[in-house]
């Protein structure tokens, strides 16, 4: 306890006056507690009352804030127990939340087709025009063969932007319309290429001799009935350009089909609801700042708390001093009346010696000194 008040002296000052506890000792002792009590703690607040204060405001302070955030965060809670995390994407303005069917032999069997068919369709159509490029034996294709390829490569890109503008389309209807005419653009396709390579090659059944007699050695430069311009014949056109277009057509809706097939298997969709993620996100935030807010509170109310415990510290030593001086004080009180009871039952047994002896007839002279040597021993007791 000495080095406690130690302590307390060299925090707070002077905080322990052993000289005012000395001199309340006299009282009773609960009017005296009570006097060293308030007087310890008046010179405690004294030196710690703006502290004291401080963090009274301060836990004050945080704790509005944290009620307000607090009841803010119930209410951010309340509207999050109303809400989905996740929610069904709209599919063609519908939400998607019918159950997927799952993959069979066909689906699988007619999606692993319709792939083939459309890997089948590009690369042998870039190398088609490609080839037909390479072999009209213009120099730049010549000389430069891979600017073939880079100008066949038009023939899969436009075949994915007619695939693009079907999924472009929001309407069933729309969409069915455009699947048929792809359809109908590629199957016509198909059919003019297949008229024109009849008429090309009608020759299957000539013999060799028949077909070396038709050759001729002179070239005719002037245009000739059924060509262009340049002198290609538009049966030539006619297949280029069917077998491109029934190339783009046809791969574009074996593409749509396999998007069909997969539409109808594939799991349902769901997406983040923004409502729901602002307001975690809100919420987060708020318990972030409960937390600081409860961290600065707990701060302030142990500050508080400190204080409070090196009060009733020091009060606690104050009354222990004030109770010691007054079991002294006590103690030498009763030291006192017993030493009093003492020499007042000496002198009460002189006295009634010297009430005897004078009934006896002994001088008075001794009688007086024993008196005096009593008195002497009364002084000296005091």
């Amino acid at each position: 306890m000495s080095a406690l008040a130690t302590k307390e002296t060299a925090a707070a000052g002077p905080t322990v006056h052993l000289e005012f506890i000395q001199n309340q000792a006299g009282l009773p002792e609960a009017e005296g507690l009570a006097a060293v009590d308030s007087y310890h703690r008046a010179v405690f607040m004294h030196h710690h009352a703006r502290d004291f204060e401080r963090f009274q405001q301060q836990a004050r302070i945080h704790s509005d804030r944290l009620a307000h955030l607090e009841g803010r965060l119930g209410e951010i809670n309340a509207k999050l127990a109303g809400q989905e995390k996740l929610v069904a994407v709209k599919i063609d303005g519908e939400p998607d939340v019918q159950p997927s069917a799952p993959w069979n032999i066909w689906d699988r069997a007619m999606f692993g087709a319709a792939l083939a068919g459309v890997l089948a369709l590009l690369v042998f159509g870039v190398l088609n025009i490609s080839f037909n490029l390479l072999e009209s034996g213009l120099v730049t294709f010549v000389e430069t063969p891979i600017r073939a390829y880079f100008w066949a490569a038009l023939l899969p890109v436009g075949a994915l932007a007619v695939k693009v503008g079907w999924d472009f389309l929001q309407s069933r209807r729309k969409r069915e319309v455009y699947l048929w005419c792809c359809l109908t653009l590629g199957i016509l396709g198909v059919l003019i290429w297949m008229s024109a390579y009849a008429t090309v090659y009608p020759t299957l059944s000539k013999s060799t001799s028949e077909q070396i007699e038709a050759l001729s050695v002179f070239n005719n430069s002037a245009a000739r009935p059924g060509t262009t311009a340049s002198g290609v014949k538009w049966t030539d056109v006619a297949i280029v350009a069917s077998q491109a277009t029934a190339e783009i057509f046809l791969s574009a809706v074996l593409g749509i089909y396999m998007t069909m097939i997969y539409m109808r298997h594939r799991p349902v969709r769901l997406a983040e609801n923004p409502v729901f993620r602002q307001l975690d996100q809100e919420r987060r935030s708020l318990e972030e700042n409960v937390e600081r807010e409860r961290i600065a509170m707990g701060e302030a109310k142990g500050g508080e708390n400190r204080l409070e415990n090196q009060l009733s510290a020091l009060v606690s030593y104050a009354k222990s001093l004030f109770q010691h001086e007054a079991a002294l004080r006590r103690d030498q009180l009763h030291q006192k009346r017993l030493l009093l009871d003492q020499i007042s039952e000496q002198l009460r047994n002189q006295l009634q010696t010297m009430q005897s002896m004078q009934n006896g007839g002994l001088p008075q002279i001794e009688r007086g000194g024993s008196v005096m040597v009593d008195r002497e021993h009364v002084n000296n007791g005091k």
